[in-house]
């Protein structure tokens, strides 16, 4: 088998670009329903979702290949390198770099891409390695890249990059044209089209000894935000990580043609849940705010803690929703005030119930239906 950085036409990627029109102009419009939504927080809970945002960008990216970060960790950090008030957590060297990489991407977002920046990315995210020869430089081992699953003794083989010492090459055309793309490029393309390209194109090459998959995906992030002008706020890597399985599937199929709507149109539908995933955590906490200030003086410190513990699950909340046995886990309440507590703040509509005694389950009352306020928003 060829890949597609094999055949002839490598890299003239071809595909239709009226075919994605429609997904575009939704890109576009989610952003300014965004920035529209941003307005009713104040600078504190802005700081807040970005934080939060951003956090959850790189949990859900290492996640992607398999390391598992902290997510409070790795907010704590992020929150200490962006100048605001957080808590004294320690982070392991993984955590603090993945904090480093993406605070570096939010803040510098409009900088052109070169070689330098990725080299410091590079090592911002293998902080504290050992094991790698190549760090905040390009890959120089002769093995073949490869990714396989599978035994030892009959490995799959799923792609194979171009040897090593075509990597210089490779990526000098790729930065070339990741900049030529830009909004105020000689070639600009749309926001998910360079995006998707980005992304199919940096895998595909895989200049890195290890962190390919986090600085892709990193890299499609900055193409997003530099077509919107603004720190992007896409959970992109939250939601491949919901699609983990298909995720490598049609990158593996993408890389065996250089006939790529099947791979753009994917992507495509991957930045629009993304897009939708963000507002609606932006709706949920606008909300949440609501919800708290309106049942301020009602509520005694046990539903209170409850409610807030709730709320930390974000818009998807307790999966199955909260038991009076997590009710009681979390106040130290006993059975009978745990009962009492929460039919009261169902009566407060704090809280729905489903199900009867030991099966009934309590759900948070927070709208964040994101198809009615893009509509209402639209007008505005």
């Amino acid at each position: 088998m060829l890949w597609n950085w094999q055949l002839s036409d490598w890299p003239q990627f071809r595909f239709d670009q009226a075919s994605l029109r429609a997904a575009e102009e939704r890109f576009i419009k989610g952003a300014g329903v965004i920035v529209g939504s941003l307005h009713h927080l104040d600078g504190e809970a802005r700081q807040g979702i970005a934080i939060e945002l951003i956090s959850q960008e790189m949990v859900d990216s290492s996640a992607i290949e398999g390391e598992v970060l902290d997510r409070a960790s790795v907010q704590s950090s992020i929150a200490r390198q962006l100048g605001f008030a957080s808590a004294k957590r320690r982070s392991n060297p993984a955590e603090a770099g993945a904090a480093e990489l993406m605070v570096d991407l939010y803040r510098r977002y409009a900088e052109p891409l070169g070689d330098q920046l990725l080299f410091e990315w590079h090592s911002m995210l293998m902080n504290g390695r050992r094991d790698l020869a190549d760090i905040g430089a390009y890959r120089t081992h002769a093995d073949a890249m490869q990714i396989v699953s599978g035994a030892l003794h009959a490995p799959r083989v799923h792609f194979e990059a171009p040897p090593s010492d075509r990597v210089s090459g490779e990526m000098a055309q790729f930065i070339a044209w990741f900049n030529d793309s830009c909004p105020q490029g000689s070639a600009p393309l749309p926001a998910i089209t360079r995006a998707g390209i980005a992304h199919l194109w940096f895998e595909t090459i895989h200049p890195f000894e290890d962190g390919n998959g986090r600085l892709g995906r990193a890299i499609a992030e900055k193409a997003l935000a530099q077509s919107l002008e603004a720190p992007t706020l896409t959970a992109l890597s939250a939601t491949i990580n919901r699609h983990r399985k298909a995720y490598y599937a049609e990158l593996q199929r993408a890389s065996q043609s250089n006939q790529i709507d099947d791979w753009l149109h994917w992507f495509a539908s991957i930045v629009l849940e993304a897009q939708s995933r963000t507002l609606a955590s932006i709706r949920f906490l606008i909300e949440k705010t609501r919800l708290l200030d309106r049942l301020r003086g009602k509520i005694n410190a046990r539903q209170e803690k409850a409610l807030i513990r709730m709320m930390a699950e974000g818009p998807d909340g307790f999966i199955g929703g909260l038991s009076a046995h997590n009710y009681r886990t979390i106040t130290d309440a006993t059975s009978a005030t745990a009962t009492r507590d929460l039919a009261e703040l169902v009566e407060l509509g704090a809280l729905q119930r489903t199900g009867e005694r030991r099966y009934a389950r309590y759900h948070l009352v927070i709208s964040t239906n994101v198809s009615g306020n893009l509509k209402s928003d639209s007008n505005h």
